[in-house]
């Protein structure tokens, strides 16, 4: 293993973490030689080394053209185990980045990856599409318009905005008219 590989801690089994990048790790990789690939992962570029048919190669990509950080989930003879990749549009250059039995633990380090790598939030459908969990515009992520807040009141809690809104009065017919006198108040 190279230096600044897997962090050493104080957790139950090594992890890269997604804080102290550049990282250096191994993945499995089914078409290679050795069935093993080299990954180094900076902040704007992945540099994957692999041999395939006895010819070395390294592929020097942005990382701007992974599709996003996604979350996996998959069903086992265990329990649910759930996974974080970095999605490319070519399955066979995503990178997995943790795995682990624990829902907790997953979602903190996807939603971590996402954001130390600048990528959109994905999530694995059971048929195996990625879509976004969230509605974004551009790198804005758009949520639905909140109601109006009220502040500054004792009551803000307990009653409606339109018992405090001011009804237009009605006149009708049974509505007391005075004409023709000096003062409208009463007065004791």
């Amino acid at each position: 293993m190279r230096s600044g590989g897997l962090s050493a801690g104080s957790s139950r089994k090594a992890r890269l973490d997604p804080f102290s990048l550049p990282a250096r790790f191994a993945a499995v990789d089914a078409a290679a030689d050795e069935r093993v690939r080299h990954v180094e992962l900076y902040h704007e570029r992945v540099v994957v080394r692999r041999s395939v048919g006895g010819m070395r190669m390294a592929l020097n990509m942005p990382v701007s053209v992974f599709a996003g950080v996604a979350l996996r989930v998959t069903k086992g003879d265990d329990g649910a185990m759930a996974s974080v990749t970095l999605e490319h549009k070519d399955s066979s250059l995503s990178l997995p980045l943790f795995d682990s039995g624990e829902a907790g633990e997953a979602f903190a380090e996807w939603r971590a990856w996402a954001n130390v790598l600048g990528l959109p939030l994905l999530v694995a459908e059971e048929d195996g599409m990625l879509r976004e969990p969230f509605l974004r515009m551009g790198g804005v992520r758009v949520n639905d318009v909140r109601p109006r807040r009220r502040r500054r009141s004792a009551l803000k809690g307990r009653r409606s905005t339109m018992s405090l809104r001011r009804a237009p009065g009605k006149i009708t017919e049974d509505t007391p008219v005075y004409r023709g006198e000096r003062e409208i108040i009463a007065r004791n």
